[in-house]
């Protein structure tokens, strides 16, 4: 089964910028889409967006305009940014990846702090 390791986060003082990166375990020879969650305290996990094999991205709503999905397939890795964080923003931070037949993983989160 395919793993992903985040890495990326830590403490961030508001207006401060964020760039997440997510690698995963092998290389993938099928179609996949890898996927940026979050989690704030207190709330559920909420899904900021994807990226398929072919660079295709979307974005949930919440999401648009605040941070950007990338990603690199020769080395199955993907990246999210965000140039100006609030308070808001903290939360750990999740890739995803689904591929083959139903199969998908998850990293273990890397957590983000935006105080001052």
């Amino acid at each position: 089964q395919v793993q992903l390791v985040e890495s990326g986060g830590g403490l961030v003082q508001p207006g401060g910028s964020l760039k997440l990166s997510c690698v995963a375990s092998e290389r993938i020879s099928s179609f996949y889409v890898m996927s940026w969650y979050r989690q704030a305290p207190g709330k559920e996990r909420e899904l900021l967006g994807s990226i398929s094999r072919f660079g295709n991205v979307n974005y949930q709503d919440s999401a648009k305009g605040r941070f950007t999905i990338s990603g690199d397939d020769t080395k199955m890795t993907i990246f999210l940014e965000n140039p100006s964080l609030t308070p808001e923003d903290t939360a750990v931070y999740y890739c995803r990846i689904n591929y083959g037949s139903g199969l998908e993983s998850w990293g273990q989160g890397t957590q983000v702090t935006v105080s001052s």
